[in-house]
């Protein structure tokens, strides 16, 4: 059986998560409802978190855009 490489989980909380994409809380938040921004996972009874690689593609997708955006103008 091959062997499975399985790479740690790394959690953002929503200051890092802020820090990282460059937008305000409530902007994020407005974002998640309407579908456009990665959904927290529930950490505890009143905490959440963010999937890192979630949030690194969320990212990448944005640039991807921006870039497409530029070279049509």
């Amino acid at each position: 059986m091959a062997a499975q490489i399985q790479t740690a989980l790394t959690i953002l909380r929503r200051k890092q998560v802020e820090a990282r994409v460059g937008l305000a809380r409530s902007t994020i938040y407005d974002r998640i409802k309407a579908g456009t921004f990665p959904a927290p996972i529930s950490l505890g009874e009143r905490t959440v978190g963010w999937i890192e690689g979630e949030i690194d593609a969320w990212l990448n997708a944005q640039v991807e855009k921006s870039r497409k955006a530029a070279g049509e103008a």
